[in-house]
């Protein structure tokens, strides 16, 4: 599970191209200052692994120089879990130090919501309400470039607005930014990665995943790469290229 040496030049390829996207983006959006400590928010999944991995590898570049932390959310009463063991095997080589906090998201008392938002609320509220008492800059997430149009794309033909996944984000008037510093990759990039490093798998999936808008938008995203190989990276540019002269 830790990072593992031997790799062929293809392999090497992969992991530096996603390490210099990710200090492209950093920069880009300007996520992170000099001296920030920045908390990486792990789910388990593989996108929030390479995240941890290409930022424990960058924090310590001349023009960076920053703190790093990883924070896991156990949801007690979702069956959904990750293997902490090896999470914490990862972790510690990385040098990266890794909070493990329980909470109950009331899932049995939602009403009329759906449990996904109710656990995904109870999680990020634990996540950010950590991150500032602690004394964090920066809460890093781990969503790509595909994750940002398949968002733009449900809420414009769901919610009928322009919108999406920021680089950056203030939050609580400021007290935190949320960060994404995986923006500038695809979930190819990030799989690839993943496969390379051989991360571990989620123990127990989540039972309420609903992922349907997420799986429309993304055959859709499929059938527009069909039409033209670019169609995601250039779906993600124009949301930087917008001509508002030519809008209603």
């Amino acid at each position: 599970m830790s990072p593992k040496s031997n790799l062929s030049k293809y392999q090497t390829r992969q992991i530096e191209y996603v390490k210099n996207q990710v200090a492209k983006a950093i920069g880009t959006y300007e996520m992170i200052g000099k001296n920030d400590r920045v908390l990486v928010a792990i789910s388990g999944g593989k996108d929030s692994l390479v995240l941890l991995e290409a930022l424990s590898a960058i924090r310590n570049y001349h023009f960076l120089q920053f703190e790093l932390e990883a924070i896991h959310i156990n949801v007690e009463d979702v069956s959904y879990e990750i293997d902490k063991e090896k999470l914490q095997q990862l972790s510690d080589s990385l040098s990266v130090k890794l909070h493990i906090k329980s909470i109950k998201a009331d899932i049995e008392n939602r009403g009329k919501k759906s449990p996904c938002f109710v656990c995904s609320w109870h999680r990020r509220k634990a996540l950010f309400s950590f991150g500032v008492d602690n004394g964090f800059q920066k809460m890093a997430f781990g969503h790509h470039m595909d994750d940002a149009v398949e968002t733009l794309l449900i809420n414009m033909a769901y919610h009928g607005n322009i919108s999406s996944l920021p680089g950056k984000l203030d939050m609580f008037d400021g007290a935190i930014q949320s960060i994404r510093p995986l923006i500038l990759l695809t979930n190819k990039d990030t799989s690839e990665f993943a496969r390379i490093r051989d991360y571990p798998k989620l123990k127990v999936e989540c039972p309420f995943e609903d992922k349907t808008y997420r799986n429309t938008a993304r055959d859709l995203i499929k059938q527009l790469n069909n039409l033209h190989p670019k169609a995601t990276q250039n779906l993600f540019n124009s949301l930087r290229n917008i001509d508002t002269e030519y809008l209603p």
